[in-house]
């Protein structure tokens, strides 16, 4: 590796924000790159809308087979890499996350999974092929920018009616538990992409929103079976694992990125959250 940082994908600035594409023969070299590519992180939003066929992804480290009819949404800062398609038809939609509003984004960012799959009844299945081409011709037109009311309303249409779906999917995984506790659990999860970083501690958190740590603490262990601490340091080594495969850093440097000056101590935390020591994890994952 030569790499100082993890490689970053963003959009052409002659798309203006927004590519629309229908799987053709034409797509198939232009996916056959992205297979052979390394894994990568993009500034914006990536959707694989599978009709038919497969295409299989890893998203930070997890093994991903979208099998049609179904959708995937990686999100801004996922680590991502296409791994191989078997009949794929369908589309690929990637937009700049300003085209999103806030509560619509918030819903995905707060969800209790990573990784955002969706499968589809046939009814479902029509209803986005037709808001596909609504988008796309509205992209032909020209003014696909996001000034543009339309492009806004489509992109927003879409994303809406994902996290609508996606909640719903989430819901039947969660029914016996009250409305407050799954309130708590996703603000919490989100609080945490935010900012693990910088905050390390469930009290950071609960005084960010307003209840006792031990509410907290609490309520996190009773939805997902792991301590609020855990989430946190999940945040934290899945951002280190990314760093250790696809940059050169040191991992005294990676420590300190992460916000550890004592590296020796997030040695021994990171050995205990995965599994294997940092060097060890770069050498059996390069």
């Amino acid at each position: 590796m030569d790499n100082e940082q993890i490689q970053l994908v963003q959009l052409p600035a002659k798309t203006r924000g927004i590519e629309i594409f229908r799987m053709t023969e034409e797509m198939i070299p232009f996916l056959e790159k992205e297979i052979v590519s390394s894994p990568h992180r993009h500034d914006h939003y990536t959707c694989f809308f599978v009709e038919g066929g497969t295409i299989d992804h890893n998203i930070d480290f997890i093994d991903v087979r979208v099998e049609g009819p179904s959708l995937l949404v990686s999100y801004p800062g996922q680590m991502h890499q296409v791994k191989g398609m078997n009949g794929f038809e369908g589309w690929i939609l990637a937009f700049d996350p300003k085209f999103i509003h806030e509560t619509a984004s918030a819903s995905i960012q707060e969800s209790f999974s990573d990784i955002i799959l969706i499968q589809f009844n046939p009814e479902q299945l029509r209803w986005f092929s037709s808001l596909f081409e609504l988008i796309r011709s509205e992209v032909e037109e020209g003014d696909s920018s996001i000034k543009n009311p339309i492009i806004g309303h489509l992109v927003n249409g879409f994303f809406s009616k994902t996290a609508s779906l996606f909640q719903l999917q989430e819901k039947e995984l969660i029914l016996e538990y009250s409305s407050r506790s799954i309130e708590i659990v996703k603000i919490f999860r989100r609080l945490v992409r935010e900012q693990f970083i910088a905050l390390k501690k469930p009290s950071d958190y609960s005084e960010q929103m307003n209840i006792s740590v031990s509410y907290l603490n609490d309520t996190i262990k009773s939805i997902t079976g792991f301590s609020a601490t855990n989430f946190i340091q999940q945040e934290v080594f899945r951002e280190a694992q990314r760093l250790l495969c696809f940059t050169n850093k040191s991992i005294k440097e990676i420590a300190f990125q992460l916000g550890y000056e004592d590296y020796k101590y997030f040695i021994r935390l990171f050995s205990k959250s995965v599994g294997v020591s940092p060097s060890n994890f770069r050498k059996q994952n390069q």
